[in-house]
């Protein structure tokens, strides 16, 4: 399958084939490549890049706990030589899973990363559940899926570090941008770039909603300076590996403008004193931006990366003051069902903008209604109405939230139809 995923990218980047399904969220097995001498890429749900050298092997990430064992016999399978160092591009799980494996079969791992890295995995474990909870919204998981425990850093380091990788030169930069513990990877010797999830075949993850603070600037900052490297292959944290110096540097400028845009815009109205209601209906991606198949929407969106912004910047008031120590929600909701005549009429007021395609000020009554009266009816018309922002939404990110609102109110409305149905 040598150079399958490079004939792949190349195809979609010079617009012969649509990105489509080829999006960055792989959540299939796992396969190595060999995407030059002695470089192998391993593309799963977190991506892993093995090098060879002088019969020593390091890997650039781990991969995720579901797809560990696939990292690993893949790696096994194309080349024996022992696991002797492997460098955590940041403390996402689905980058650091695998190394524990290795050490089962035998080897002696030194694992690497950025000092930030342990004080990850430290908040992971105070925040398991509520961890495990978003990765079952966000990925539309059966159950909750975290992990319990991390497989630690044996050194650590602050800004950049040089490994010796057998004769090859191995350079850690690093830099804030999806996670302020993340490392970017440069071996000169190859002309080699690794970005961890700096680069992920979508619009920068930026903004996610249920996720900790990210860093424009700073990651925008470091995309300039990776594209000014002459980078000949380029293997990100998702998605597809590219070739060429050109594009390379292509796909990282535009990232980074893509992300400088968004920042300036918002900072620009801020320091004009608008909202955050404002910012999020003005603030747009550059138009000669929106068509480029590395920078779609579909895992983040372009208005959350906006909410986050203002989340950096400006803290968590909007702007708005009924948000500053407002109402119960469920008090606020009968309030405005009282003076609109009862929550059916705003339940039967949300079927109409939906069928209008008013899909948000449908989302915002069919929620109003069911908080107002919680009961079968209600539930179902959030149900239909979560369940069409579903489909009309390109991010995961929304998709997940979405879909998870539809589902909570699918179980409410059959529950309530269950218990109404039954004869005592």
């Amino acid at each position: 399958m040598t150079g399958d995923s490079l004939t792949l990218s190349d195809q979609l980047l010079s617009g012969q084939l649509q990105i489509g399904a080829h999006t960055s969220l792989l959540v299939g097995g796992s396969t190595l490549e060999e995407v030059a001498d002695d470089v192998g890429f391993v593309r799963s749900f977190g991506n892993v890049v093995a090098v060879r050298d002088n019969g020593e092997l390091l890997l650039v990430d781990a991969g995720g706990p579901v797809h560990a064992a696939g990292v690993r016999d893949e790696v096994r399978r194309w080349t024996d030589a022992p696991l002797t160092r492997a460098v955590y591009t940041h403390g996402h799980v689905d980058h650091v899973a695998s190394v524990p494996l290795f050490e089962a079969d035998g080897d002696s791992v030194t694992v690497v990363a950025h000092r930030r890295v342990p004080d990850r995995f430290e908040r992971y474990v105070l925040t398991g559940g509520y961890n495990g909870v978003i990765n079952q919204r966000q990925f539309r998981l059966r159950t909750p899926l975290f992990p319990t425990s991390f497989r630690h850093p044996d050194r650590v380091y602050d800004d950049e570090l040089v490994l010796d990788h057998g004769a090859l030169r191995i350079e850690l930069h690093h830099a804030r941008g999806e996670t302020d513990d993340h490392t970017w990877v440069w071996m000169p010797d190859r002309r080699v770039l690794c970005t961890g999830d700096l680069f992920i075949w979508a619009g920068p993850n930026c903004g996610n909603p249920q996720k900790a603070q990210r860093y424009p600037a700073e990651w925008a900052a470091a995309l300039r300076t990776m594209a000014g490297l002459g980078a000949e292959l380029m293997l990100p944290g998702h998605g597809l590996p590219i070739a060429g110096a050109g594009r390379i540097a292509e796909v990282l400028d535009t990232s980074a403008e893509w992300l400088e845009s968004l920042l300036g815009q918002t900072l620009d109205l801020m320091n004009e004193g608008a909202t955050l209601d404002t910012c999020l209906r003005e603030v747009r991606v550059p138009e000669h931006l929106l068509d480029l198949p590395w920078l779609q929407p579909s895992y983040d969106d372009p208005e959350f990366v906006v909410h986050n912004v203002w989340r950096l910047y400006g803290g968590w008031y909007d702007g708005d003051p009924s948000h500053l120590k407002p109402a119960p929600a469920d008090q606020l909701a009968g309030e405005l069902a009282d003076l609109a005549g009862g929550a059916d009429v705003l339940a039967d007021r949300a079927i109409e903008l939906l069928e209008s395609g008013e899909l948000r000020l449908a989302g915002h009554l069919a929620e109003l209604a069911w908080q107002a009266a919680p009961q079968a009816a209600t539930a179902e018309v959030r149900r239909r109405v979560n369940a069409a922002r579903v489909e009309a939404e390109s991010s995961v990110m929304a998709r997940g939230i979405f879909a998870w609102a539809e589902d909570e109110a699918r179980r409410v409305a059959e529950h309530e139809r269950h218990d109404g149905d039954s004869t005592p």
